[in-house]
């Protein structure tokens, strides 16, 4: 008799019970020129002695030794370049990312850490960005002959319906009160643990400290508005947000960030020299600034300063003209139309006649090349939309975004 029994297939199943011995060099985890090792080289050139100035473990006392503030930042800069700006997706990436395991070797990093670190050191990230921009200049690599100035809208960690006057804010501060009150009264209770407790009560009084700072603004707002305007509103999320009009015509919550770029009309490299982070919706007086802050940070001023249209207040041109910045702001039609008072002064006669010639045209035409390009890597590297609040915090991760591109960019001669 035929036997007619399917055979019974084989299959491998999982067996974790076996042990595994693993040999790995982590050192050769990456190619030679692979980005996070590029960074990682350049950063070991700078002084990273601010990041540790508060820093209490030190040898020959006790406590627990502080992690590398270069495996920090390079781990953010690496991330940024990658479009990663969470540090909740970077502490994923360091578990199973052979770059990101390789900047952290054998330290552990959580994404606690990682957030305080990316806005608790703004001075120190700040003075960086000018050690760097110092260094080029020094070197001989960075030429101000020729720098664009442009701003894009970045979203904010808000919402429009985070936004309220100030009778909506009042029934919020009465909330924000019970609601901490009920948790404080939870704090016998049995089933919840000591720490579901404390952050309990973290989160409530966050709540409560948010819808103060909205207060505080809505009322500062409301001291420069005229009776027919209307009523201020601010937001819960962050009071420091400010609804502005996007790229897109529509309308939300955002911040102004502005960036100076260096380059050459020719090709070649493009340098962010300069940045301003406001909540201000026009870009008008904002080259005053912006010139201050590339003097600052480079101890020159721009030869030719470019900006759109939208830059074209008579201060400003005054203001940089007098300091011997050229200033090529294109002429807006509302300029044109009601400039009549304005043509006594030299300074503003100067800049529409210069802006009539062959030869500013022609530059004024490198514009895009220049600062759109600064702003393409911005929104690559993720400034599409804040994952934190306040303009302190959100200046911390411009400059670092800023930093990403400058290094990258600059590798080779700053390693030289």
């Amino acid at each position: 008799m035929t036997d007619k029994r399917i055979p019974k297939p084989r299959v491998a199943e999982p067996q974790r019970r076996q042990g595994v011995i693993r040999f790995e060099i982590p050192e050769d985890m990456l190619a030679p020129t692979h980005p996070a090792r590029v960074l990682w080289d350049v950063v070991g050139t700078l002084d990273l002695s601010k990041f540790l100035s508060k820093v209490k473990a030190v040898e020959g006392t006790v406590g627990h030794k502080t992690l590398s503030p270069r495996m920090k930042l390079v781990v953010w800069l690496y991330a940024i370049s990658q479009g990663i700006g969470s540090a909740r997706e970077i502490a994923r990436r360091v578990e199973n990312d052979d770059a990101f395991r390789w900047i952290v070797g054998d330290l552990t990093v959580g994404h606690h850490c990682l957030s305080e670190f990316r806005v608790g050191h703004g001075e120190a990230l700040d003075a960086l960005m000018t050690d760097i921009l110092g260094s080029l200049v020094h070197k001989g690599v960075l030429s101000l002959e020729l720098v664009a100035q442009d701003g894009m809208r970045v979203r904010a960690a808000a919402t429009a319906p985070s936004f309220r006057r100030l009778p909506s804010l009042l029934e919020c501060r009465e909330q924000a009160a019970l609601h901490l009150k009920a948790v404080l009264a939870q704090a016998d209770d049995p089933e919840l643990t000591r720490a579901q407790k404390a952050r309990r009560e973290e989160a409530a009084r966050d709540f409560q400290r948010r819808v103060e700072e909205a207060i505080t603004t809505v009322e500062e707002l409301q001291k420069t508005r005229k009776p027919t305007d209307k009523p201020a509103r601010a937001s819960t999320t962050d009071a420091e947000a400010r609804v502005m009009k996007m790229a897109d015509g529509g309308f939300r919550p955002a911040f102004n960030v502005q960036m100076a770029t260096a380059g050459s009309p020719l090709g070649g490299p493009r340098t962010v020299v300069g940045l301003l982070v406001t909540n201000l919706g026009s870009d008008m007086g904002s080259m005053t600034p912006m010139v201050e802050d590339i003097e600052r940070r480079t101890g020159e001023l721009p030869h030719t300063l470019i900006a759109d249209g939208g830059h074209a207040s008579h201060e400003d041109i005054r203001a940089v003209t007098e300091r011997g910045v050229e200033a090529l702001v294109a002429v807006p039609e509302r300029s044109k139309k009601s400039g009549a008072n304005a043509d006594d002064d030299p300074a503003i006669v100067a800049w529409r006649e210069r802006m009539e010639t062959e030869e500013a045209k022609r530059l004024y035409k490198t514009r895009a090349c220049l600062c759109e390009l600064s702003n393409a890597h911005g929104r690559a590297h993720g400034l599409q939309q804040f994952l934190v609040r306040g303009l302190a915090k959100v200046k911390c991760v411009v400059l670092m975004t800023a930093m990403t591109a400058n290094l990258l960019q600059h590798a080779a001669p700053l390693l030289g």
